[in-house]
């Protein structure tokens, strides 16, 4: 790659934000360059809407399975079932589906480089200059851009160079992908390869919560907790051990943060777009990611692409106007319930004997699938708010 050459964007990091951005920003005629690091695969349960396999044509190969779906599992190992009544909730496998998205980008124009970036430097006359370094002792390689969207993760290294200082929360999430287990297997009937097992224990997350979901021939258990003195791989033995899981093939081991909260500022005012996880993008209470970065790499490429074209670099922030006008809300909502909800054992009970009403189980399937929550029937709601009630101030038995 010629350094004098100037891309018009160079993104940096190639997960489903990052390629997304790559790929809408190709496909609009635009010089791009996708970077990404060799050999990483995000810690991820790999769910996903029906909303994002239609806005974003997703093929459907890359679903391993569709989960019809979920058990959560009380402190007290009391289970409710959430069946989906109209639906599903999709699973992909991270190591497959992330190059499946960058390998779109590159068919779509964009140029794809493997290396870790390492720092951000101008040229004479302010143009941006990538500095990435291909394996841990190759040459550093250089190059200009008019823009950069850094779409590289809970730790952003284009956040710390380019923005100010900001502390983000985060949950640090560990898993473990596994041979799934076959029907004659001897394991548990707990196992189901159609449904997603949610455990609300503290012992398996003191703060979050714990995992079983079906990915077809492989599943996925794990845990996150922000609590740094937790041993998530602990609870993850332990986990594997409860569900009759612990002589399964262990097919990869995967740990990184996930960030609790959006950052309160995304760019630099001229130049730098953050976005996906780099930009704080990630559900609270749910952990879920997949969908909110994606949404939010086609914002970050509309928000550079208006500024390509207009020069307005105000066009960088109405990024994350646009985000939080229509997820914000959302975010609110669950981020409030996590910290209510997952702070103890005995709020966790009443939270799944919440879970076991048919008005909360439908809206809760309908906003997920639909990705907005859901308007229709007032009735539910006013009828959800004053259970929820009951339940805050301990009316209702936790058993009931």
């Amino acid at each position: 790659m010629n350094s004098l050459h100037i891309y018009d964007v160079v993104v940096i990091g190639g997960g489903p934000c990052g390629a997304t951005a790559a790929e809408d920003l190709a496909r609009a005629g635009r010089s791009v360059l996708l970077l990404d690091r060799a050999g990483r695969i995000k810690p991820c349960g790999g769910a996903i809407p029906p909303r994002l396999v239609r806005d974003f044509n997703i093929d459907e190969r890359q679903l391993v399975t569709k989960v019809r779906g979920a058990r959560i599992i009380s402190p007290s190992d009391r289970l409710v079932d959430m069946p989906i009544d109209d639906g599903y909730v999709a699973m992909v496998d991270r190591e497959h589906f992330d190059e499946y998205l960058r390998r779109r980008a590159g068919l779509s124009g964009a140029m794809r480089a493997t290396g870790t970036f390492e720092r951000l430097e101008r040229d004479t006359d302010g143009t941006a200059i990538i500095c990435y370094r291909m394996g841990k002792d190759g040459p550093l390689e250089t190059v200009r851009c008019r823009t950069v969207i850094g779409a590289d993760g809970a730790r952003s290294v284009v956040a710390k160079q380019a923005l100010r200082e900001e502390h983000v929360p985060c949950v640090f999430a560990y898993h473990e992908i596994v041979r799934a287990p076959a029907n004659d297997s001897g394991t548990p009937a707990r196992y189901d390869g159609q449904r997603c097992d949610v455990y609300y224990q503290g012992g398996l997350s003191p703060d979050f919560y714990a995992w079983v979901f079906p990915h077809g021939d492989t599943a996925s258990i794990g845990t996150g907790s922000a609590n740094k003195g937790f041993s998530l791989r602990g609870a993850v033995a332990t986990l594997r051990e409860q569900n009759g899981m612990a002589g399964l093939e262990t097919v990869r081991r995967e740990g990184a943060p996930i960030p609790m909260r959006p950052r309160k500022c995304w760019d630099n005012g001229k130049d730098v777009l953050l976005a996906g996880d780099a930009a704080g993008v990630v559900a609270p209470a749910s952990g879920e990611g997949i969908y909110y970065a994606m949404i939010c790499g086609r914002f970050a490429a509309e928000a550079v692409e208006e500024l390509l074209a207009t020069g307005d670099v105000k066009a960088l922030a109405r990024c994350r106007k646009r985000f939080m006008k229509d997820h914000g809300r959302v975010f609110w909502i669950l981020g409030i319930m996590q910290k209510f909800w997952y702070s103890s054992d005995k709020r966790r009970e009443r939270f799944v004997s919440m879970c076991n009403d048919a008005d909360v189980q439908r809206l809760t399937w309908e906003s997920y699938m639909n990705k907005k929550l859901t308007r229709r029937d007032p009735m539910a709601h006013i009828k959800i708010f004053f259970k929820d009630m009951t339940h805050l101030c301990g009316f209702v038995s936790s058993k009931a």
